[in-house]
């Protein structure tokens, strides 16, 4: 049930404290499972699990500044008109956070 709520609250347009009161939980409780999710220690729902897209790779040159800021194994997530790069060892929860915050802002 915990998993399931959290889903709902992290689907598009959904208010969190709304969701809290459709469950008769307070919004306080819902955010602590929220970051028990992010934590990996709450599971959520399959059909809420993240979904994988193909990896397109840019060729030619990077530029000075550009190459300047990579290391190797990061990766840049194009995403609703941003790039998000993400370097190794990132944390899961907060990437996935940062891309959900972006996507809905388009």
């Amino acid at each position: 049930m915990k998993g399931q709520v959290v889903a709902e609250s992290y689907e598009p347009g959904a208010v969190a404290s709304e969701v809290a009161r459709r469950h008769d939980i307070t919004p306080q409780h819902l955010f602590a499972w929220r970051k028990a999710a992010r934590a990996g220690r709450l599971v959520l729902p399959a059909a809420s699990s993240p979904k994988f897209v193909p990896v397109v790779t840019a060729a030619g040159d990077l530029g000075a500044a550009e190459a300047a800021t990579r290391c190797a194994g990061s990766i840049v997530i194009e995403i609703a008109g941003a790039a998000v790069r993400a370097d190794p060892g990132v944390d899961l929860g907060w990437l996935r956070d940062v891309l959900r915050a972006v996507k809905a802002a388009t």
